[in-house]
């Protein structure tokens, strides 16, 4: 969960969430859940939760077979993940706002306040297994969004790995943002839909592994239990594009603490020192 943003972004999603309550007949309780930077609110009504996002007016338009209403469309009901009920869309000034009625999701996540791990959540057998069927079924799904773009990946390894950007990107179809806060525990669920698409080979995991380099018992689990992708050229492929994502967030000031874990594993894939003080201009 993300700390509230300032007043100003405050009064006009709680406004917007409001707005979005009423249009599609619910009643709010309980505390809200902030996203990053103020994004995205979602608070609880009963049995259902409520999600509102807010993007610029530009972008407005959800993409057919993309984001939260595609997942519902496209992926099979065995990957475990919350159920949309219900959708409202609105332009209001500059913004385009976006609503979704889904389950609500009781069981908490593993990680709450980050989405790296700071300690072990002791998972059982079965969630492993769980999580590895769920990205295995994924994988078969024909996505319809490139995440993770080619032209991304041509400028960010160079930049933030130090390395030629690979001539042959292998992908799948993935969840595109595997973490911590993301996750729960048994039973499993997959939070937060927006980035599905096809990605690299190996990019879930080597996310998922790149967030856990501070617990290193999980790291190796994950490592295992993901051997068949990580372990291929494709895959390693994959997990280097993870962590060119993650060290272009922390030449933007995030993850401060992971960051040496960060460069230390990629300078062990690649046999390169990154660039740590590479600038932050590219755009995923």
């Amino acid at each position: 969960m993300n700390l509230p943003p300032d007043e100003a972004t405050r009064a006009l999603m709680q406004a917007a969430h409001q707005q979005a309550a009423e249009a599609v007949g619910l009643t709010c309780t309980g505390p809200m859940a902030w996203g990053f930077a103020g994004l995205t609110l979602g608070r609880r009504s009963g049995k259902y939760w409520l999600r509102v996002s807010r993007g610029l007016m530009k972008n407005a338009g959800r993409k057919q077979g993309q984001g939260i209403t595609g997942a519902d469309l496209l992926v099979p009901r065995d990957v475990p993940r919350p159920a949309l009920h219900g959708t409202y869309d609105w332009v209001q000034g500059e913004y385009a706002f976006e609503a979704e009625v889904l389950d609500l999701v009781e069981h908490p996540v593993i990680s709450p306040r980050s989405p790296d791990l700071l300690r072990n959540p002791a998972l059982p057998e079965q969630w492993w297994q769980l999580l590895k069927r769920a990205l295995d079924r994924l994988a078969d799904v024909e996505g319809t969004k490139e995440t993770v773009r080619d032209e991304w990946i041509e400028r960010a390894f160079p930049q933030f790995l130090g390395i030629p950007a690979p001539s042959k990107i292998e992908r799948v179809t993935g969840h595109g943002d595997v973490h911590w806060g993301n996750l729960t525990a048994m039973p499993l669920t997959l939070l937060d839909w927006e980035r599905w698409g096809r990605v690299p080979v190996g990019y879930d995991p080597g996310l998922l592994h790149a967030y856990s380099l501070r617990v290193p018992l999980v790291a190796t689990r994950i490592r295992s239990q993901f051997a068949n992708v990580l372990d291929t050229p494709a895959g390693r492929i994959g997990e280097l594009a993870a962590l060119a994502e993650m060290l272009q967030a922390v030449a933007r000031g995030f993850y401060p603490k992971l960051a040496p874990l960060l460069l230390a594993r990629a300078e062990e894939l690649t046999e390169v020192r990154p660039p740590v003080s590479a600038p932050a201009e590219v755009s995923a």
